[in-house]
């Protein structure tokens, strides 16, 4: 597979990030800002997280295959979303925009009780023209 860009196991129970944002105001103006939930969970990614020396910046598929401690329901973009941020975060992907994440192909929701995780791998997808964003 020499497409494959990146590689990486967070052994750490997948988190999203849209569920109990906090509001807070600033000079005035209501703003959302992340959970502390979701702050924690990014800062303990950077213990296994392995950055590349350039963040990635062609067009890929970022494959995540999350492992959840129990059967409860889960919204599988709001992982992705929660996930791309934290690649973004400690610069393995450089934006997490449609032109360079261009699918999430693969991806999937599993249950593993006594070791929750997410398994990502990150792909070179070929040019294909005339269909970009």
């Amino acid at each position: 597979m020499d497409n494959v860009l990146w590689q990486c196991t967070i052994p750490l129970k997948p988190v999203t990030k849209k569920n109990s944002n906090q509001i807070v105001t600033r000079n005035g103006k209501y703003r959302l800002i992340p959970s502390e939930k979701f702050l924690r969970y990014q800062r303990e990614c950077g213990w296994f997280i392995k950055s590349p020396a350039e963040p990635i910046d062609c067009k890929c598929n970022i494959k995540a295959v999350y492992y959840m401690p129990d059967r409860h329901r889960v919204d599988i973009t709001n992982l992705h979303n929660a996930l791309h941020d934290v690649l973004v975060h400690f610069e393995v992907i450089k934006d997490d925009n449609c032109k360079i994440v261009v699918g999430t192909d693969e991806s999937r929701v599993k249950v593993d009780r006594q070791n929750p995780r997410t398994e990502i791998t990150i792909t070179r997808v070929e040019e294909i023209t005339g269909f970009e964003v």
